[in-house]
């Protein structure tokens, strides 16, 4: 792993605990938001390079988040969205969008068609995990309880 990438990690455990201060997360539940924050960019960052595809790079990510905040979120006896989204903080695909409203205000529309399509890639391969897990998890914990 290369400097710039560790500076990258760092940065995202930084970014959501900002997220999770402004959520008003306190204790030990802000640290646990924000170690999220640093997995799911270094998860990223590993599965980016194995896999070479964005999309499901980001779809892996958010499985693998979800499952962190699920579990943290019994530990901690807190709701799991205290921590699935300030740890998927980081993810959100920013700098997608920035690019795809660049091209709508040059009225360069095919660049723009691209580029909207991926971003909404991004964000539907972030939610989809999310949506997975969270499925998984309740029909895991109704057969538990029968």
């Amino acid at each position: 792993m290369v400097k710039e990438e560790i500076l990258q990690i760092i940065a995202s455990f930084i970014g959501s605990m900002g997220f999770a201060i402004l959520f008003n997360i306190r204790g030990n539940r802000l640290f646990a938001a924000s170690i999220g924050g640093l997995l799911s960019w270094l998860f990223f960052i590993l599965i980016n390079k194995a896999i070479g595809s964005e999309v499901v790079a980001y779809f892996l990510v958010s499985c693998i988040i979800s499952v962190y905040a699920e579990i943290m979120a019994r530990i901690m006896k807190s709701p799991t969205t205290t921590f699935v989204i300030t740890s998927l903080i980081p993810m959100i695909p920013g700098g997608s969008l920035y690019y795809t409203m660049v091209s709508a205000f040059q009225n360069n529309g095919n660049d723009f068609f691209q580029k909207a399509t991926h971003t909404l890639e991004l964000a539907a391969a972030l939610a989809l995990g999310v949506v997975v897990v969270t499925a998984f998890m309740r029909m895991f914990h109704k057969s538990a309880n029968q």
